[in-house]
């Protein structure tokens, strides 16, 4: 009987455990939604779709200022590569991290950035 609990026990906790979303994902799906309502009004997440701001699919690993968007002259030619840490200081402020002519819209809030970030890096 004692057995029989056990297994019950844990196969409620592994059901449990598949349910409950990972924290990465659910910082992609509130990323997802922050992106949607501060971040698309300017950025496609369609790769070579360009808006007020260039395409964002497959930004992180790519250098900045590769696209061939025109408009963001500031990073042209740098040696920055987009991961993590370089889209977290960019977003808190564009003009600090360029030093030139950039996107003018902060994302304050570190939260905010680091779900942004995380929804970013699932986009191919």
């Amino acid at each position: 009987m004692k057995k029989l609990w056990l297994a019950v026990l844990s196969g409620i906790f592994v059901a449990i455990l598949i349910y409950i979303p990972s924290p990465a994902a659910a910082d992609a799906d509130s990323g997802a939604s922050i992106f949607k309502k501060r971040c698309a009004l300017c950025h496609s997440t369609d790769a070579g779709k360009h808006k007020n701001g260039p395409s964002l699919a497959g930004v992180i690993g790519r250098k900045a200022g590769s696209t061939d968007f025109s408009k963001y002259t500031g990073l042209k030619g740098s040696d920055v590569v987009w991961d993590a840490e370089n889209l977290d200081k960019f977003l808190a402020n564009p003009k600090k991290f360029v030093g030139a002519k950039t996107m003018v819209f902060k994302l304050k809030k570190e939260d905010e950035r680091a779900a942004v970030i995380a929804y970013l890096e699932t986009l191919e």
